[in-house]
Parts: structure tokens; sequence; C-alpha cells
């Protein structure tokens, strides 16, 4: 296996003395989609800062791969409404070069939205476009922090769907955070249950029937989940569309088992 492009050991990160991350481990290799999820206050945003070198760490590493190139997608794109900015000039702020901005605006399908105002953007197409700025970047790892915020949920479905197919073009790693469990249990390797430590981690198909997962999210949750992934055997279109395909779960439909560790740090 090639060496990781982002290793964390007992990463802790603590706000006035109380640990908002607490000894948290992890490894992401090329290829690996990585999700985290939690509920609100878990710390999930705080991990993603400490890898980005964002937030500062109280304790334990963050090891980064040599020369790694990491593309950011933030929850939100905040502009002031009264500037106005094209999807061009946009890109080009990210220091890129026209040709770059536009196989990146390509890569996301949204090449056509060159000339367009951002102002007047969709919001999934407001996410392709920040998803393109983090392509343009030629990243080895996308780190994305809840990138289907403000999408409906065709469009969540045709992203997540998106993002599998840039891990499986780039070969890149991808670390994002999620709140839409359905749609997330089909569109990932290995989920990680974050509440300020690591409730449990494993499989999308097998996460749901853990102890400290039903623990945090309830009953009705994990059965939902359960139940959703089983079904969810086809991916989507820019549109949402269902487009049915046999190695939709080729990735996530592999046996395994589930990881846990319940104790409070």
């Amino acid at each position: 296996m090639t060496d990781p492009l982002v290793s964390l050991d007992n990463l802790t990160v603590r706000f006035d003395e109380r640990p908002v991350v607490d000894r948290v481990n992890l490894t992401v290799h090329r290829g690996d989609i990585i999700t985290i999820i939690g509920p609100n206050g878990a710390g999930k945003t705080t991990l993603i800062k400490a890898i980005l070198g964002i937030e500062k760490v109280s304790e334990g590493q963050v090891s980064l791969g040599k020369n790694l190139i990491i593309g950011y997608v933030p929850q939100h794109l905040t502009l002031e409404p009264t500037l106005p900015l094209s999807v061009k000039r946009f890109m080009l702020l990210s220091g890129r070069s026209l040709s770059e901005c536009e196989s990146a605006l390509g890569h996301t399908g949204i090449a056509h939205l060159l000339t367009a105002s951002v102002h007047h953007l969709s919001g999934g197409e407001k996410q392709r476009l920040l998803l393109a700025r983090a392509l343009a970047r030629k990243p080895d790892l996308l780190v994305l922090d809840e990138p289907a915020q403000g999408v409906d949920i065709n469009g969540q479905a045709s992203l997540y769907d998106l993002i599998r197919q840039l891990r499986d073009d780039l070969n890149c790693g991808v670390i994002m955070i999620s709140h839409d469990l359905h749609l997330v249990m089909a569109a990932t390797d290995k989920v990680i249950c974050l509440n300020q430590h690591v409730c449990c981690s494993g499989y999308p198909a097998d996460i749901s029937h853990d102890p400290a997962f039903i623990e945090t999210f309830g009953r009705p949750v994990a059965e939902s989940l359960a139940v959703y992934h089983h079904h969810h055997n086809h991916s989507h279109d820019l549109h949402g569309n269902v487009v049915d395909s046999d190695a939709h779960n080729a990735r996530s439909g592999h046996g395994g088992h589930t990881e846990c560790d319940h104790a409070h740090h």
C-alpha cells in the first residue's frame, strides 16, 4: 500500500481546556472516501480545520504526505451581493490558468456556466463551483465540509455520485463531513462516527448496527439507514435522475467489521 496522504495520531484539540476533538486516530490513502458524521457540536469541522492547519493541535500529531496538495471545499460560498462576479473571474482568483479552470469546471459538469454570474447560480451549481475551484489545484486530497449543503435531495445524490467519480478519475483521497446520513451511506467507503472522540467506525453496511451509532443517532435512524443502504443500487445524472449501474455499489458493498471504542476519554 502507498504511503498515507494524512495520518492523525491521538489528535486532540481543546478550547478553554475542554476537549472538542479527543484522541482521534485516522489514516487516509489515495482512493479512500472517508465520511465523518456526528451530532452538532461533535467536533467535525474542528477536526477538518486541524488537518488543514487552521486550528492549533493541543496534543497528538497530524502527519501529511510529502508535497501533499489539498483541495478544500467549505460549507458556504459567501459573497458581497453587490459585487459583480462571473464564474470565470471567480475561478481565475484561484491563481490557476484559464485552461486549468475550464478543465476543472468540466470535471464538475458546469463548464457551460463559465460566463454566468456567481450570484445567479443554484445551490447545487454553487457547490459544484466550489468543488471545481478545489480541483483546479490538482489535489491529492479533497477535504469537503458538508459538500451538499443547500442542495435539494436529487442534487445531493448526483453530487455524491460526482465525488465518487472524481475519486476514481483523479486517484485522490476524500475526507468529507456530512449530515445527509441516508445518501452518504451509499457514497463512502468508511464512516467515522465522531462525538468528540471516535464512537465507532467501519463500512457503511455495518455501521448502522453498531451500538455506539445507535446510542448517538437513535434506533429509528439506524434502522432506516440499514434499509436505505440495502436498496440504494443505482446512481444519478447531473440532474439527479436515476441511472442504472451494476457497478454503483462495487466499492461500498464489500464486507467487513465495525471497529468500536465506546469509552469516553
